[in-house]
């Protein structure tokens, strides 16, 4: 095996001719370069140099490993910033989950503000329901996501608010309860609604369920969408209501309305939380630096 310090050692030598220059550019004395060169010649079984009193050249023997140990020390070198960028979270990847509704409102201002702050890590980015980001992140497939509360106990996912929005009826167009101002949950008890099924996300589903049974009835499924878009679409339709985050009701859809509930409910129930998660048992310098920007995002408001 040749070790770093040889390959450095020769490619001083090939690039002075001369054992005195290199051994000063070195700081070493030249008799220890000299023996150093003569272990690696006899290493390699060839000759890499021709000395005679007046000059030193290489040997085609001598080029060729040049060529090589050169390149080999320029990717060994970068290889070593990287790994230093790595480690110091400004390099590397980076997996991001997310549900279809985040991304409308934080999650891109969020993705621009960390891009600008380290553009040398490259970001992956998934959408998914809650479900799928808690398997992704635990599984070890995503580093963050950002989710509704899984409403089940996960063990080593630690998680952070990022946002909390009201929740908004979504009512087609020519629903008669679709002029008012605000709407009674109750007076929504013989209508069908449109939801997302509880095995993508337990929390959001059940919370829904509970406003509704806080209002006096247990709701009749009409239809079941994965995604939160694809659920006021099935409203605009006409196949129901649907209980939604305020975010999902600021992005205008032609033949749907959107209205405040009026419910007698503790104030938690009444908002939806956006939030962001994460497998505290694995050790990240580069999600780190992610979460701080959303932290700072936080507190900038």
């Amino acid at each position: 095996m040749i070790d770093l310090r040889l390959l450095q050692q020769f490619v001083a030598v090939a690039e002075e001719l001369h054992f005195h220059r290199a051994a000063q550019r070195l700081h070493m004395a030249q008799p220890p370069l000299s023996q150093a060169i003569r272990r690696l010649e006899a290493a390699l079984g060839t000759a890499l140099f021709v000395r005679n009193q007046r000059r030193v050249s290489l040997t085609p023997a001598g080029a060729a490993l040049l060529d090589v140990a050169r390149r080999t020390l320029v990717t060994l070198s970068d290889g070593i910033e990287h790994t230093r960028r790595v480690a110091a979270g400004l390099a590397g990847q980076l997996t991001v989950t997310f549900l279809d509704m985040s991304v409308a409102d934080r999650l891109p201002t969020i993705l621009r503000r960390f891009r600008a702050a380290v553009p040398g890590v490259e970001l992956r980015l998934q959408e998914g329901t809650t479900s799928e980001q808690v398997e992704a992140i635990v599984g070890g497939a995503a580093d963050v996501g950002f989710m509704r509360r899984p409403g089940i106990v996960v063990p080593h996912l630690a998680v952070e608010l990022v946002a909390r929005e009201p929740i908004r009826v979504a009512l087609p167009q020519r629903h008669a309860l679709a002029r008012r101002p605000s709407v009674p949950l109750s007076m929504l008890a013989t209508t069908g609604f449109v939801v997302t099924p509880r095995e993508k996300g337990p929390g959001f589903h059940d919370q829904i369920l509970g406003l509704c049974r806080l209002a006096g009835f247990s709701p009749v499924v009409a239809q079941q969408a994965r995604q939160m878009q694809t659920v006021v679409g099935l409203v605009a339709a006409g196949f129901g209501a649907a209980l939604v985050p305020a975010s999902v009701a600021a992005v205008r859809r032609r033949g749907v309305v959107f209205r405040p509930i009026r419910v007698s409910a503790p104030e938690d129930m009444l908002h939806l939380d956006l939030i962001m998660a994460w497998d505290a048992r694995r050790a990240s310098t580069v999600r780190d630096r992610f979460l701080d920007t959303v932290r700072r995002m936080r507190s900038d408001g």
